[in-house]
């Protein structure tokens, strides 16, 4: 860790906590039940209070939506849902004046089947942009190429009767995957990416980035032996060893990096990966100035030597200049609170808030909210329609943004687009600003402490042994000073010695512990409780 002291991280995104913002779900600002640029321009100071350093919004571009976004017709566009490009120009001035930076998600895997490209593509066999995307003939029998899948459930290869070729799409059969491969769309989408960081635009997030290269003589996944049907999602019953993650990947993410460097932009990057994987991504860009989602902290048990080996393991790993990040949610996956418990959140948030890198914080999870209740006609997700099943549905984790107890939860006049969770009159900014024990004023305490501490920001980190199994314990160092983090994962009481002679408390868990208070020996750690020092 010696060493990664001496690298200078003097860039925004060394000192940023990023706020991720799903914008139909937001705050709408014009009634009609969906949020959009406005809204979120509405809620910057909020934003602002909080001590949120950057936000990352999930796609805004033109879409037909049937992917709720994800499914791109025009890159040069903001969608009608959200605005324009005038209001997204607003939006980044007035993220600017208040010293937030702006990510906007980058779809790049895939188009939408109605833009322009794949509509030129399809047309005939010898259009100039057939080979933008990836056809290939049936098998002798009419079959598709090979055995290749799509993350939202069946065959990967759709059959277009009128040319008599297969196209591959890695998701939906209306997102076409992209020919990476093809010199012409690696500088069409280094152009689009220019395109929106001379508009400001700070960083991009990278969607689905290890789908962009599949292997070039189509060779058949592997089957899975573990796989279960009715189990697992249907999408795991083949190893992904050929249909993505291929080894020409990184030239592509090079691209990225190297215009991002011109621009001094960051790009963070989708990617469900170990160690391993994610240090290959990292070497894939030679200007430290992209980093892969580190998700594993999300299905890590929770107990304290497992979080500690993941952290420690992922430290030793990281080379000088590497900037790590951790994330508990997103857009895709159950929310926290529903996945992990209430009962952990505030010692989530101390983890969270207090490793090194960048934090990634989904909106409404520092109200602690829950997933909605959505099902039958309700769901929208077209991925859980595709697999017949809605418990792959991931509307329950995308309700609208509990604002307040009124109707509706003050995101809109009009009834959301999706149904909003039970616990909004509970669950809301302003009912949690109001209360100092809070789990929004718990994480305001700590982001705005870490926006003031160089060692939190961007110092050292070195985990400690505990007398206790349960006790994950680790120390924050810049410039000689310390900040000590101690996380009971224990539902029961636990004591713990202090591991230096003494020390002031600067948050605890529970808020209600005096700012400043000196301690020393033993201290009582009671269920899922933790504790920022410093010595």
């Amino acid at each position: 860790m010696q060493d990664k002291e001496k690298f200078n991280y003097d860039k925004w995104y060394h000192r940023s906590i990023a706020y991720h913002i799903y914008p139909l779900s937001f705050k709408d600002s014009d009634s009609d039940g969906k949020g959009d640029l406005k809204g979120i321009i509405e809620k910057l100071d909020y934003l602002k209070e909080l001590g949120m350093g950057a936000i990352w919004i999930s796609p805004i571009f033109e879409s037909p939506m049937e992917d709720l976004g994800y499914d791109i017709s025009d890159y040069y566009k903001i969608d009608k849902t959200f605005g324009n490009l005038e209001i997204f120009d607003e939006l980044i001035s007035e993220s600017h004046k208040r010293g937030i930076r702006v990510i906007i998600d980058y779809v790049i895997n895939h188009t939408s089947s109605k833009h322009s490209w794949f509509l030129e593509s399809k047309s005939s066999k010898d259009n100039p942009k057939r080979d933008w995307y990836i056809w290939r003939d049936p098998n002798p029998d009419g079959s598709p190429p090979n055995n290749w899948r799509s993350v939202f459930g069946g065959s990967a290869w759709e059959l277009d009767k009128k040319t008599g070729q297969y196209y591959f799409h890695s998701f939906l059969k209306s997102q076409p995957d992209l020919n990476w491969r093809h010199a012409d769309v690696r500088h069409e989408m280094i152009e689009i990416a220019e395109f929106w960081f001379n508009r400001g635009v700070d960083g991009l997030r990278v969607d689905a980035i290890e789908h962009l290269i599949e292997d070039s003589y189509l060779r058949d996944d592997p089957y899975n032996p573990d796989y279960i049907p009715g189990l697992h999602d249907p999408y795991s019953a083949i190893k992904h060893v050929f249909s993505k993650g291929q080894a020409d990947l990184k030239y592509c993410i090079n691209a990225l990096c190297e215009l991002a460097q011109k621009k001094d932009k960051f790009i963070v990057s989708e990617i469900y990966a170990g160690i391993p994987e994610m240090m290959d991504m990292y070497r894939a860009c030679m200007q430290k100035n992209h980093a892969p989602f580190n998700f594993n902290l999300m299905t890590t048990p929770w107990v304290a030597s497992e979080y500690r080996k993941f952290v420690d393991d992922f430290e030793k790993a990281l080379e000088p200049g590497d900037w790590p990040n951790y994330v508990f949610g997103n857009h895709d996956r159950s929310r926290l609170a529903t996945r992990m418990g209430e009962d952990k959140l505030r010692a989530v948030a101390v983890i969270l808030l207090t490793l090194r890198g960048m934090p990634f914080i989904y909106y409404g999870e520092e109200i602690g909210m829950t997933n909605a209740r959505i099902t039958g006609k309700n769901i929208t997700d077209e991925f859980s329609r595709q697999v017949k099943d809605p418990k792959f549905a991931r509307d329950p984790e995308r309700s609208p943004m509990q604002w307040n107890k009124e109707k509706y939860a003050g995101f809109s006049k009009k009834k959301p687009w999706i149904p909003l969770s039970d616990e909004y009159q509970e669950k809301n900014v302003e009912t949690e600003f109001k209360n100092p024990h809070s789990l929004l004023n718990l994480y305001k305490k700590i982001i705005n402490f870490r926006n003031q501490s160089e060692a939190l920001m961007i110092g050292s980190y070195q985990s400690l042994d505990t007398k206790s199994e349960d006790i994950f314990s680790y120390v924050r160092e810049y410039d000689g000073k310390k900040i000590l983090t101690m996380v009971n994962f224990s539902e029961k009481t636990v004591e713990e010695p202090l591991p230096f002679q003494s020390a002031k408390i600067v948050c605890g868990s529970n808020l209600d512990r005096a700012e400043g208070e000196k301690v020393s020996g033993d201290i009582l750690f009671r269920s899922f409780e933790g504790y920022i020092f410093e010595i």
